[in-house]
């Protein structure tokens, strides 16, 4: 097949318009063309009236190899290459042992299934529920104030990214085309084909949850084991060997092979590795606010006439600003079209989120907006920056009136350096509920400055973006683990840890739901291979 790059078409081009865009880049007849397909779809919005898209198409033609040839240095036109994932190795009959995966978001997730299609039977282990009761443990802190300490955003099957945007899409580099094998999987499990080929795809988490019930069902079938509400306790190394692990206190696993997924939220578990000799280091994470506009503002800043286009959807954004103080603020995980949620796992803490569905038609936009933090700024040990984390999300729910409201405030009157009394023309969609206040006593001084600087330089870049009734929402502490349990790069195993994986979010090697994906496949090829080498 050959590859087409940098096919651009205007936004409401006829179907008919990409095959004669084909013939026309091939220099061939209509009789030639034997089939294609749309590899990749992006836009151009830099001319809002005038906004392209662009494809890259794979397609099947008559004398390939001699059209190859009379099109050599031709740009923009080659092989398309070989994205197809092929397993590394294949378990065994008899006599091995089985790994055991701690968590089951989305680095679990892949690391099991990929583990179980090598015929490898993990065991899984999960401390909350199953998704569906999970989604109605987590609806109780939105809507009765009652927070499930085990089972909420944070916990249970799917991780974080179940209540999410469902964002697919990575910034890592990805040369083996991992990203590829997750999206075919989401496809096999019910997510839509078009997240195979527009630039920036997302499911949203009513698709998610029926995706994830799938998958775990295909793990099942291929000999895995899932067992729910499974609290790692204890880890017992030896030698600096993994030796097993206790659940629930009460029930003693052996296991030599061992992925440690469990997410950015895991603190409990944080501790015991560290207390368990497990190598941590203190990494950079970043902390702020949930800012909440109008979709129609976004859309109409970044689309101008085009708003509402239905190719192009509700429109996103990305932020970056160097504040005078040193310090960088940006947009994190952005929402189009959705709602900011509670995300908590502690009692007596407040946390946002932000969540959507696919169809993100909900009235506001909204995302985070985060100051980046490092060790430097908080005590000098491992999970010092667990403790400043706790201590925002502490301060957060008092703030808001110890009952998961959320503090919130009006961006006028944020930059005014005045508390807010009520809300304006942008109703805020966290529930269970905000409580109106003045956030600068919610986060370090350097952070507020940097953040109150921050958004008039956003409103020059998306006009509207500092109205005076757009609402922030306090606080977001949970954008990336604020430890890393390092790992050897060849082997993927803790560096003082043998047979310890430490993978995904939690681990510090990822950041949304793609990344610790390729993480968790990544790891099961390396879990894989050290077993098939054992004598």
């Amino acid at each position: 097949m050959l590859r087409l790059t940098d096919i651009q078409l205007p936004l409401d081009h006829p179907e008919s318009a990409i095959k004669a865009a084909i013939l026309l880049r091939l220099a061939i007849n209509e009789s030639d063309l034997l089939n294609f397909t749309i590899f990749r779809r992006s836009y151009d919005a830099r001319k809002k009236s005038a906004i392209v898209l662009i494809y890259t198409i794979d397609v099947e033609i008559n004398n390939e190899a001699q059209s190859l040839s009379r099109l050599k240095g031709v740009a923009n036109i080659g092989e398309t290459p070989d994205t197809s994932y092929r397993f590394v190795t294949h378990a065994k009959t008899e006599g091995q042992s089985r790994p055991v995966i701690i968590g089951f978001g989305p680095c679990g997730l892949f690391a099991a299934l990929v583990l179980a299609q090598m015929g490898f039977r993990p065991i899984i282990l999960e401390r909350g529920k199953a998704v569906r009761e999970r989604t109605k443990d987590t609806w109780d802190l939105w809507r009765k104030r009652e927070l499930h300490s085990e089972s909420n955003v944070q916990f249970g099957e799917g991780g974080a990214g179940t209540f999410s945007d469902g964002k697919l899409w990575s910034q890592i580099k990805d040369p083996k085309h991992y990203g590829r094998k997750v999206l075919t999987e989401f496809v096999k499990a019910g997510a839509p084909s078009e997240i195979m080929y527009v630039s920036k795809p997302h499911i949203g988490t009513f698709r998610l949850v029926k995706m994830i019930e799938e998958m775990r069902t295909n793990i099942e079938a291929l000999g895995g084991e899932i067992r729910f509400q499974q609290k790692v306790t204890d880890i017992d190394i030896k030698d600096g060997r993994m030796q097993g692990l206790t659940i629930n206190d009460n029930e003693y696993i052996s296991a030599d092979h061992v992925v440690l997924a469990i997410g950015h939220s895991a603190r409990d578990t944080f501790e015991l590795v560290n207390q368990r000799g497990i190598y941590v280091e203190a990494k950079p994470f970043s902390i702020g606010f949930r800012i909440e506009h109008p979709q129609s503002i976004i859309d109409k800043a970044r689309f101008g006439p085009n708003a509402g286009n239905k190719i192009l959807g509700s429109a996103d954004y990305k932020l970056v600003h160097h504040a005078e103080n040193g310090r960088s603020v940006y947009s994190f995980c952005m929402c189009p079209g959705g709602t900011v949620v509670a995300a908590a796992s502690e009692p007596g803490r407040v946390v946002t989120n932000g969540m959507s569905q696919y169809s993100r038609n909900e009235r506001n936009a909204n995302s985070a907006i985060v100051v980046g933090i490092t060790p430097a700024d908080y005590p000098d040990h491992p999970l010092a920056g667990i403790d400043l984390q706790r201590k925002l999300e502490s301060l957060a729910y008092q703030l808001g009136g110890a009952n998961y409201n959320a503090p919130g405030q009006l961006v006028g009157d944020f930059l005014a350096k005045r508390a807010s009394t009520e809300i304006g023309s942008v109703i805020p969609s966290y529930k269970p509920g905000i409580t109106m206040c003045d956030l600068a006593a919610a986060l370090p001084a350097y952070a507020i400055d940097a953040i109150r600087e921050a958004l008039p330089a956003f409103d020059k870049q998306i006009k509207g973006f500092a109205m005076a009734d757009a609402v922030i929402t306090g606080v977001e502490t949970r954008t990336s683990s604020p430890i890393r349990i390092k790992r050897h790069d060849d082997n993927l195993q803790s560096i003082n840890t043998q047979g310890l994986y430490p993978a995904g979010e939690g681990a510090g090697y990822a950041g949304g739901i793609l990344s610790a994906a390729i993480d968790g496949i990544k790891v099961a090829e390396a879990v894989a291979m050290s077993i098939q080498a054992k004598p």
